[in-house]
């Protein structure tokens, strides 16, 4: 079993083409599926009864144009958006006679940069909410170890003692808010008032750099009109089937459609793996907070400035999928929510927006690219209006045959073309993109009433809770389909026939199954770590009992006048047990 997406995530350079022939050859007769497909749905000669063919039709029409700006935006993709100006910059890209100066040529990490001749200063910021400490400790070391001169900052808004103290022993700087305004919008924000670099990286705590990051994207800049460079999101925790189903989802928009929106200015930020002009960010007042996915609303603000945007299918940091339902479902929440606020609050094709024809067409499929996770909560429900009240999508003259011929022309098409661009059918994909549709209803809704969401972060450390608190929805639909398939079931042995429709909810109902054994899978294991931690933590504090009161109270102080180095850490001795002194 892959253990990581970088494979079908990114190429292995970025300048060459993502589409073979084949690729070529399946897009277009998927394009001709999808097509034909439609044409069989929207025939008033099939049309069955009317409240079924609506929902079908409703259904369908999201995944139909969704799919048919997926095969455009492919198509359009593949070329390279390295440059000559790019690759003569990154010929040049270090100061060869500081480096021989300042006696550095063993240590990468303070070659100075220089873009058009020019030293340029790098900041890069690990944004930390209540991570792992090792995942922040990886992520940390291996940003400080860059190529390239630049400065690593660790800004933490989950206000912890123990990120502080490995800040200051592995070289970096430290932030703290008095706040948590903004999220890790205004996280970023605050920094930017403290560091003065004209670039800045962003990195999620649980994302590890590569060491040729900044080689690989900083060339771009050259370019004055370059805003940011996006790298994908590569994940290498494949170990559970959530984090396989929402890496292998991600995969593909990366591997391909990103790669497709660069042809037309559009490939937006994704929030990590990312670096930004810093003019460029002053030039819109900030990373944008108005929103929980402030990353494409920062991208679609600058291009409506006039900014450009550079997306590389190139895997220069691996991180975390996640791996728990509840994970998931509160990352595809946020996600989705920020969507459908650019659909109703800032719709791309309003004359206000200063965009070009393209990136409206591309930036509305981004905000409407949610329905998608909603239309199968629709055909669920199909084929119960046919067990229970004889209501039909389509007319009794259409043989089953025939529906499969176009259903098939349109689905089978798309499983093979995931087959081809993953490696194998991956059902993790299906499942999640079956069982999702509650978040997205929520998010829907969330947008409609003006409800405000918590930020949540996807490896944020916590008491975890029963993946059944997030699930209750897909429980009841499995019920209720489960229920209905004994139902269709009996009624078929009684007619002697196998109906479509029984076939259909069968299947559905094996899926929402699936997914509720991987919760209980799940509740099961998250209960054994949460006993087994409690008890670590019991034994721990025995210890504590019979040990005097610890040195363990630090104050931090900057290193020098000048800012240099993060802080010293002195010990003062604590009047009693669990005293502190602010920092």
């Amino acid at each position: 079993m892959p253990r990581s997406t970088e494979e079908i995530t990114a190429i292995s350079q970025a300048g060459g083409r993502v589409h073979s022939p084949v690729m070529i050859l399946l897009v277009l007769v998927a394009t001709a599926g999808i097509l034909f497909y439609g044409q069989f749905l929207l025939n008033p000669a099939n049309r069955g009864d009317l409240l079924p063919y609506l929902m079908v039709v409703s259904a369908e029409a999201v995944l139909v144009l969704q799919a048919l700006f997926a095969m455009w935006t492919i198509l359009s993709g593949g070329g390279d958006p390295r440059d000559f100006n790019f690759h003569a910059t990154q010929e040049t890209l270090y100061d060869e006679k500081a480096i021989t100066r300042r006696g550095l040529r063993d240590q990468p990490s303070l070659w100075p940069i220089l873009v058009g001749g020019k030293q340029v200063g790098i900041e890069v910021f690990i944004t930390v909410y209540g991570e792992d400490l090792g995942k922040i400790e990886a992520t940390t070391r291996a940003a400080i170890e860059m190529q390239g001169e630049h400065r690593t900052w660790i800004l933490d808004d989950g206000g912890s003692d123990e990120v502080r103290d490995l800040a200051a022993r592995l070289g970096a700087r430290y932030v703290r808010r008095l706040s948590n305004n903004g999220a890790k919008a205004g996280n970023v924000n605050h920094a930017l008032a403290l560091a003065k670099g004209d670039f800045f990286v962003i990195l999620d705590a649980d994302f590890v750099p590569k060491p040729l990051f900044l080689h690989e994207t900083v060339p771009f800049f050259i370019d004055e009109k370059v805003a940011f460079v996006q790298t994908p999101q590569t994940y290498g925790n494949l170990v559970s089937l959530v984090s396989r189903g929402a890496g292998y989802m991600q995969a593909v928009f990366y591997r391909f459609i990103q790669p497709g929106r660069n042809r037309f200015n559009a490939a937006f930020c994704v929030g990590t793996n990312v670096i930004y002009r810093r003019a460029a960010i002053d030039d819109i007042g900030g990373i944008d907070t108005d929103s929980k996915s402030e990353d494409v609303w920062t991208s679609l603000h600058l291009h409506e400035r006039g900014w450009r945007s550079i997306y590389i299918p190139m895997t220069l940091a691996v991180g975390d999928a996640p791996e728990t339902i509840e994970a998931y479902s509160k990352q595809q929440l946020r996600w989705a929510t920020g969507g459908f606020e650019i659909l109703f609050t800032h719709s791309p094709f309003s004359p206000k927006r200063r965009l070009t024809m393209d990136q409206r067409l591309q930036y509305m499929v981004t905000a409407t690219h949610y329905l998608t996770g909603i239309a199968p909560l629709l055909l669920l429900l199909v084929p119960p209006l046919e067990i229970f009240f004889d209501l039909r999508p389509m007319n009794l003259h259409i043989s089953v045959l025939q529906w499969l011929l176009y259903y098939c022309g349109f689905y089978v098409m798309q499983i093979v073309l995931a087959f081809f661009t993953l490696g194998s059918f991956r059902y993790e994909v299906l499942m999640l993109a079956t069982v999702s549709f509650p978040i997205y209803v929520k998010a829907l809704w969330n947008v409609l009433a003006g409800k405000d969401e918590a930020w949540h972060v996807t490896g944020r450390k916590g008491r975890p809770k029963s993946p059944f608190n997030f699930i209750l929805p897909q429980v009841l639909f499995f019920t209720f389909l489960l229920l209905t398939s004994a139902v269709a079931i009996w009624r078929d042995l009684d007619n002697g026939v196998l109906t479509l429709a029984t076939g259909w909810n069968v299947l559905n109902t094996l899926i929402l199954f699936s997914f509720v054994v991987v919760a209980a899978r799940e509740g099961r294991r998250l209960t054994r770590e949460s006993r087994a931690a409690a008890n670590g933590l019991a034994a721990a504090e025995v210890l504590v009992t019979h040990q005097p009161a610890p040195i363990r109270t630090i104050i931090a102080r900057p290193l020098s006048a000048d800012g240099e180095g993060l802080a010293r850490i002195s010990p003062l001795r604590a009047g009693s047990a669990g005293q502190k002194v602010a920092s």
